[in-house]
């Protein structure tokens, strides 16, 4: 018996043995394979960060059929997008991880989005889902942009925030503004 096992031992014990029985589980086996994941979210500290990725941050209004660009914040070089424009919206690819617990884009919502474009079609996707999209309230100076998401938010415009981590975020619609055209 190891010195160990010999401490561990209260006296008058005989020594442990090991057992062989299967450990059981409230968990029954299924047939059905999960569904393949096809992607990855990304995280994002920052509203910086945010930007600097997205190849266009646009404030506008979720339509039935797409999106209307009332404003470009930023546009990656060679974007041809401008206000007034309207864009098709994709959803994430099925089968990334977290498409439960994403929120839906619904016609009527004013909001700030982060987007990817696709590359192989004239469309966009939020950046990770809810980590690019910001509700707005208000009107004016006064805008208010909240993160979407309680979980999946950055926390903070330049710097990460650990004590905001988790909570959502909230700025204004003016300070999303002045991040974006800090980045190149």
């Amino acid at each position: 018996m190891s010195s160990a096992a010999f401490r561990a031992r209260r006296p008058g014990t005989a020594p442990r043995r090991p057992t062989s029985a299967a450990p059981t589980s409230a968990a029954t086996p299924t047939d059905v394979a999960p569904p393949p994941i096809k992607g990855k979210l990304r995280g994002y500290g920052t509203v910086r960060q945010l930007s600097e990725t997205a190849d266009l941050v646009v404030r506008g209004e979720v339509e039935a059929a797409g999106f209307r660009v009332d404003e470009v914040l930023r546009a990656a070089t060679g974007s041809t997008v401008r206000a007034g424009a309207r864009i098709t919206l994709a959803p994430l690819p099925a089968g990334v991880p977290d498409m439960a617990h994403m929120s839906k884009l619904e016609a009527g919502q004013v909001v700030v989005l982060y987007l990817a474009q696709d590359p192989a079609a004239p469309t966009f996707r939020t950046l990770s889902g809810d980590f690019g999209v910001f509700d707005l309230s208000g009107s004016g100076a006064e805008t208010v942009a909240t993160t979407r998401s309680q979980s999946m938010a950055v926390s903070g415009l330049l710097a990460e925030d650990p004590a905001a981590s988790g909570h959502g975020f909230r700025t204004t619609l003016g300070q999303l503004r002045a991040v974006a055209a800090q980045v190149k």
